[in-house]
């Protein structure tokens, strides 16, 4: 056995090591007020989002923001950086789940053209748009893979690879905070765009599941215009959540050979997570989750992210997200209208 591969060997071994231990009881125990803390915020997040509706990831930042006095605490800390770390890996590899091969071959190869295109070149807008604002190429990243693939979902996921730095957290949560305000305001506007533009039932649903960020409010927007545009924008939504693969292991070789990601001989060349992802993908894909326990699985990947998303609002205050100024909110924005010109753009020309 080479260096290199006994080396990515140790990795794999000391990674399962440590995600496994997390879940050990006497670890839970440890963590516990940090994560009833999480969960208390989570369902607040969760009552007032079905009560009065809205974002459910956004109203559980908010709330965990209220409460960073407790990120130092002693007794809380080490559950916050759980939920954080641990549940936030948990819910992105169970997204998995929503995806089937099938699902995304079923589209036809113009519309899949058209999401890779559409990706690809908004991750690298995202680098181009930090440039301009003077902003670091891993907020570019972060900001247009979140924008490119899944919005919030994408943005932690993105962020669980790149270097650890507190810069990096906070933008991570003013990512989180404003794809999924952008996302809100699609879901309203997308469909005027649809009905000004004369687009039919099925290039609608095109255009939206290649342009709206989050999944949920890909599906409100889909089927605000009919059954059919809804189920295939969720199906071209779902064929951009699985380009968060290959997205992600491409970010972490990249900064992994940088050499920026602390211990290379720790660091598994593909993140754990990543490979349940995919494992997930496969079962689904060959119909080994049945039907009931598939609604399961996503229930508790969205629970996952919630509470990683208290958790990680917690750690941040009002005053850090502000430090950041204007010009991440602007790359945001800069991103969206990029990957909505150009995905009509191409519908025109493949129309």
């Amino acid at each position: 056995m080479s260096e290199k591969m006994r080396l990515s060997y140790l990795a794999w071994q000391g990674r399962s090591a440590t995600i496994f231990s997390a879940w050990h009881p006497a670890a839970l125990k440890k963590n516990w007020p940090g994560i009833s803390l999480s969960v208390v915020i989570a369902l607040a997040a969760t009552f007032v989002s079905t009560a009065y509706g809205g974002p459910q990831l956004l109203y559980a930042l908010f709330f965990g923001l209220a409460f960073h006095f407790l990120s130092q605490d002693p007794l809380c800390r080490p559950g916050i950086n759980f939920c954080s770390q641990t549940l936030l890996r948990t819910g992105v590899a169970l997204l998995g789940a929503r995806v089937t091969l099938e699902q995304i071959t079923s589209l036809g190869a113009a519309p899949l053209i058209i999401v890779l295109i559409a990706v690809v070149s908004t991750v690298l807008m995202g680098c181009v748009v930090a440039k301009i604002f003077g902003r670091s190429r891993v907020e570019g990243l972060l900001s247009g893979g979140a924008v490119a693939i899944c919005g919030a979902s994408a943005a932690l996921a993105i962020s669980a690879v790149l270097p650890k730095t507190k810069e990096n957290e906070q933008f991570t949560l003013l990512t989180v905070v404003g794809v999924t305000s952008l996302s809100t305001m699609a879901m309203i506007i997308y469909p005027l765009i649809v009905h000004f533009l004369k687009l039919d039932v099925t290039t609608a649903g095109i255009f939206l599941g290649a342009t709206i960020h989050d999944v949920a409010q890909v599906v409100g927007a889909g089927y605000l215009i009919s059954n059919h545009t809804g189920e295939v924008a969720t199906i071209v939504k779902l064929a951009r959540v699985a380009c968060l693969v290959p997205a992600v292991v491409a970010i972490s070789l990249l900064y992994r050979k940088r050499g920026e990601v602390g211990d290379v001989s720790r660091s598994p060349l593909v993140p754990f997570f990543l490979i349940g992802f995919v494992c997930m993908m496969l079962a689904n894909s060959f119909h080994l989750i049945p039907h009931l326990a598939s609604g399961w699985i996503n229930d508790v990947s969205r629970n996952c992210l919630v509470l990683s998303i208290a958790a990680l609002g917690v750690k941040t205050s009002f005053q850090s997200l502000a430090s950041l100024g204007w010009r991440p909110v602007l790359m945001l924005v800069g991103e969206t209208v990029w990957i909505v010109v150009l995905v009509l753009v191409m519908l025109k020309i493949s129309t």
